[in-house]
């Protein structure tokens, strides 16, 4: 099982100080934890997309291909593209130039996103939420697979004989699908064969072992045989086990605060936070040995082939995430290695 971080470039006010990091610094701050992730041999870093102030990424394939030219062997990824407000041909095109410039390590993670700020912005429509994404993910993987393409559909002029370029580095773009426990995204990603990848935003992971048995299950009736499947887990990690979760505490509930005023959450108590980080059964924070346990725990149960951890919530101290990484890839890693 492969290790990763994704991020969002988190770059709200630090609760504890009040300072907000620039849009520079928070996607220099970037680049640096993508080129240390890739140096300790983790295997993967995915960025999402958001159009929000509080977030420094509105386009993750301009930054992969920044973090192309200071890495070697490390997965670049979307985590995720809104796919329902892109323009699929487009999309394709900006991530196989990121294919060709890494040398195949690019991957193109497509979902519907956790927030909705892109359709207002980009002219779409919410009441066609269903309908886009269908039509734009079943117009993608027809451009990766037919070249040239003849295509029609609803939300965008037709391609007659069209030949989208440029072509991946190897014969087909990585593409997955991203969702937040939808069974119906398990049984169409595997349908289709598709890699799957669970965005474990709240509560134990679990929760989400029978939507993998669905996806594979879905699989084998569609007779696909590369099924993959990620687990994403929202942590922290420090030497000592109390440290990482005293560390995390004011940011994760920054981020709760906000979700509180934007979706109507109640605002999580400590005693809660402390109840989901116990033994990291909810949240993945602690010491390595714990965090090593637990991954092992949950990719055990679920079949995980890769797990990837956000630990920059609500702008975490650029030091802190860089020790964090580095205690993921120098004592956690080896653990789950030598365990799978």
């Amino acid at each position: 099982m492969k290790l990763g971080i994704y991020s969002f470039g988190d770059r709200a006010p630090d609760p504890r100080t009040g300072e907000q990091p620039s849009v520079a610094q928070t996607l220099a701050n970037t680049l640096e934890r993508i080129k240390l992730a890739d140096e300790l041999g983790l295997g993967f870093y995915g960025l999402g997309e958001h159009h929000l102030d509080q977030y420094a990424i509105s386009n993750p394939g301009t930054v992969l291909a920044a973090a192309a030219s200071v890495t070697s062997q490390i997965t670049l990824s979307s985590a995720v593209t809104v796919l329902s407000t892109e323009d699929p041909v487009r999309l394709y095109q900006q991530f196989t130039t990121l294919d060709q410039l890494s040398h195949g390590r690019a991957e193109l993670l497509a979902g519907r996103g956790s927030f909705t700020e892109s359709f207002p912005l980009f002219g779409n429509d919410l009441g066609d939420y269903d309908e886009l994404f269908e039509e734009k993910l079943a117009l993608l993987l027809h451009i990766d697979r037919e070249d040239p393409l003849t295509w029609s559909g609803k939300f965008r002029p037709p391609l007659e004989n069209a030949r989208i370029l440029p072509r991946p580095y190897g014969e087909h773009l990585r593409i997955s699908v991203g969702t937040g426990g939808n069974p119906e995204s398990s049984i169409r990603a595997g349908l289709l064969g598709l890699p799957v990848v669970y965005a474990v935003i709240g509560g134990r992971p679990e929760r989400f072992a029978p939507l993998v048995d669905l996806y594979r299950q879905a699989g084998e009736a569609g007779e696909q045989q590369d099924l993959h499947v990620t687990m994403g887990a929202i942590g922290f990690i420090a030497e000592k086990s109390q440290d990482a979760k005293e560390t995390f505490y004011p940011y994760w509930l920054e981020t709760m605060k906000y979700g509180a005023r934007a979706r109507g959450w109640a605002i999580p108590t400590r005693a809660e936070y402390d109840g989901y980080t116990r033994d990291a059964n909810a949240l993945f924070v602690g010491s390595p040995q714990e965090i090593a346990e637990r991954l092992i725990a949950v990719g055990k149960l679920t079949g995980a082939d890769r797990y990837a951890m956000q630990m920059d919530w609500s702008g975490v101290p650029h030091a802190e995430v860089m020790r964090a990484i580095e205690l993921l890839g120098t004592e956690v890693l080896p653990l789950v290695e030598k365990e799978f």
